[in-house]
Formats: C-alpha cells, structure tokens, sequence
C-alpha cells in the first residue's frame, strides 16, 4: 500500500488526485469540529459517555464521533447509505426504476442518482428530526424554543448533505469510491479515542475500580491486538480469494487464418459484495434500537430490549440480513444466464458443459456456493468482535470487527483504484 502510494505520487496527476481527498478529508473532519448552535456539547459528551446503548455508539464512530459531539456533520454519510439501500431495494421491486437502472444508460444512472440525493435529504430531515427529539427528551439543548428547533434540524440535514457532495466529489476528482473514503476517514479518525478507552479500562483494573466504571485487565491488550492482526489478514486473505472456472473456446477457420482454441479462466470473488451486506443490514437490524434510542419512551419496552444490540435475536436477524444482502448483490453483479449467452456467443465453453443452460445451471450452483461462504465470512466477522465484547464487558469492543473490515477493505479498493490509475498512465505514455 505504502510503495503504491509512493508510486502514484511521483505521477503529477495521481499526486493532484491525493492531495484533492486529503483536501476534502480535511473539510470533513473540520466540519466534525464545529458544534451546531443551542446544543449543550459538554452534556451531550457526558451522555454519550455513560450511554450503554451499542447503536449510539455504533453511529458516533461511522460519523467519527461528530454524533456524540453534536457536530455539523453529525449524521454523516448515514442518511446517504439509507437512501442508498432504499433505492437500490426499489430497483428490484419497481419494474420502472429496473428499466432506469438497466436499459436507461448514462442518462438512467444520473436520473437514479438524482432520486437518491432527493431521497438523502428527506432521510437527513428525518433523522435531523430524531436527534433533535433524543436531545430535548434528554435534557442536552440550551433552549427549546421552536427557532432551536428549526437551526438544529436543518443544520444536521445540510450538513449530511454537504457530506454527500464531499463524497461525490472524491469520486469525481479524487481516488476511489468517495462516500467510502470519508467513511474510512471518520472510523479511523476514532483510533486515538479508542487506544485512550483501553488505557482508562486498564488504569481502572490496576486500581481496583471495576464497579460501575470500564475495565480491563493489562493481559488482555495482547490478546485484543493480537486478534485484530489475524483479523486484518483474515479479511486481506478473502478479499483477494476468487473461483477461477476455465474456458475454452473453439477453433475455426477464417479465410487462411485460425482463430480460437485459447483458454481463460472466469473469476469469481468470494466476496463479491465487499463491505456493503453488513452496512445494510447493520441499518435495519438496529432501526429498533434506534427508534428507542431517539424516542425514550418505548425504551424500556419488551420489544424493544429484544432488539437490543447484545441480544440473541438481534444477532440471528444480523446474521440472516447478511446472508440475504450477500446473494442480492451477487446476483447483480454476476449474472449467469448472460455470461453462459456471451460464452455461446464467443465460441466459448466450459470443458464437461454444453454451452448455453447447462453452462447457466452450472454457473448458478458455484456462485451460491461461492456466495454461502462469503455471507458466512461476513457473519462471523459481524459477530466474533460482539461475542468478544460481551464476554470482557466492553461495548466499544462490539463494532471493532464492522471497523476493521470497512477499513481494509476501503484501503484495499483505494490501492487498486490507485495501481489501475498508474496503469492507464503508462499505457498511455508507451504509446506516445
């Protein structure tokens, strides 16, 4: 990563690229600093400190930590993602939008990112409106005039959307998927935070205090930073790990020439969805715990405590969304029935299959197969660190492995986007 990054910067236009997001990341988290207006930021602090609510701080760290600051950007990239899954979910269910989506073109693509950042900001007035409810409920607002009311709101849901843009334009003039890029930015932002939560929960054992208080025994930091190694290597091992099924294709004869007869291999990932399938399901398994966490009332409900975000239930839900968002982009991304078409079309087979359905048939089974695993990957990654964290007793260790996995993976993406950009470059100058 290091010796790429050193490559790209040698390049004028790739070293423009990078200084670009650095720019913009730069914005981003100068807008995580800014307090919005008529909010108590040293209460909020105070609230989120003694919050054991796992959704609360799940979101402080996707916006890192701008939500439990009360922060322009407090919302972040959230209401953009949520959109996001709403949209790509209508795609498949309305026959107008699937049109849009596949037959409209460039001019389809803009007219459905278009509907997404329409849908971005009402989600941002949505959950801009919620926020405001959890801090009057709770007491964290300077004033409760209805004008407080108004600034707070609409500062959250402009700031989400400037988030968006932020995101739009690394995408455009930067390196890589933007929107993931900032999300990069803000969880890796939080790292200081977190090694400082682990010296107060050691400083704590050492001095006795591990009633009501954090605590860790010294032992125990081996062990955490030891797992996170394996998991980093866990997840560069499958991100990297594909089924490569052979092709032949026929030969034949045009004029005096012989056309035909090579072998390829089409891959196929293990992980075809990446990060995605635990974000989105991550979102709808813990509206529950997010309803309860903006509307106190119904948090000592009975089902809402069953949507915990340490409970039984929320992690099979957890696990079963997983699965299900798993084979949902596999099967957008990796279609059978048209590349058996394209093989049949080509002169192509797979030696042992006729071309055509029973190529498809074939292609079905090994990309469910292939899917299975990685959905299972995914889980156990999504799960292990929760498990981890409720057998020590400390909630924060419950996201680490959405963290750690979001991280590699965006750093693992950005590097080929990065290694493709100096590949184009030095095609073009061996041509010139």
């Amino acid at each position: 990563m290091l010796e790429t990054i050193r490559n790209a910067w040698k390049i004028r236009e790739l070293r423009q690229r990078l200084l670009f997001v650095a720019f913009i990341l730069l914005v981003f988290r100068l807008g995580n600093a800014i307090p919005v207006p008529f909010i108590n930021t040293t209460a909020l602090q105070s609230y989120f400190d003694a919050a054991s609510s796992n959704i609360l701080g799940l979101m402080n760290v996707m916006s890192g930590g701008a939500f439990g600051q009360g922060t322009v950007f407090a919302l972040s990239i959230q209401p953009y993602i949520n959109a996001s899954i709403i949209i790509q979910l209508l795609t498949v269910a309305i026959p107008a939008l699937e049109r849009l989506a596949k037959d409209g073109g460039e001019d389809g693509k803009r007219k459905i990112e278009k509907i997404t950042r329409y849908s971005t900001l009402a989600i941002g007035l949505l959950q801009g409106s919620g926020y405001y409810a959890l801090l009057r409920s709770n007491g964290l607002l300077a004033t409760t005039s209805i004008w407080a009311a108004i600034v707070i709101v609409i500062t959250f849901t402009a700031g989400s959307v400037f988030v968006m843009w932020l995101g739009e334009q690394i995408t455009e003039f930067g390196i890589g998927n933007g929107i993931s890029v900032l999300l990069f930015g803000g969880i890796v932002s939080r790292a200081p935070n977190a090694a400082y939560y682990m010296y107060v929960a050691v400083r704590n054992y050492l001095a006795g205090n591990t009633e009501g208080s954090i605590s860790l025994a010294p032992w125990f930091i081996p062990l955490i930073l030891l797992g996170s190694l394996l998991l980093v290597v866990f997840v560069v091992f499958i991100n990297g790990a594909e089924r490569r099924i052979p092709v032949q294709y026929a030969k034949r004869v045009v004029g005096r020439k012989q056309y035909g007869g090579q072998a390829s291999k089409i891959p196929m990932k293990v992980n075809m969805s990446g990060v995605l399938p635990i974000i989105f399901a991550q979102t709808i398994a813990t509206i529950p715990a997010t309803i309860a966490a903006f509307v106190p009332k119904l948090a000592n409900s009975g089902f809402m405590k069953a949507f915990d975000t340490n409970t039984v239930l929320y992690a099979v839900v957890y696990v079963l969304l997983i699965i299900g968002f798993s084979y949902f982009y596999a099967t957008i991304q990796f279609n059978p029935v048209e590349v058996a078409n394209n093989l049949k079309a080509q002169g192509g087979f797979i030696p042992g299959f006729r071309a055509g359905r029973p190529t498809a048939d074939f292609l079905t089974r090994v990309l469910n197969r292939i899917t299975m695993f990685g959905a299972i990957y995914l889980g156990i990654i999504a799960l292990l660190p929760i498990i981890t964290g409720n057998l020590i007793g400390l909630n924060a260790l419950s996201i680490g492995g959405t963290s750690v996995l979001i991280v590699v993976s965006v750093a693992l993406e950005t590097q080929k986007a990065l290694e493709a950009q100096m590949v184009m470059r030095t095609y073009k100058g061996f041509l010139n």
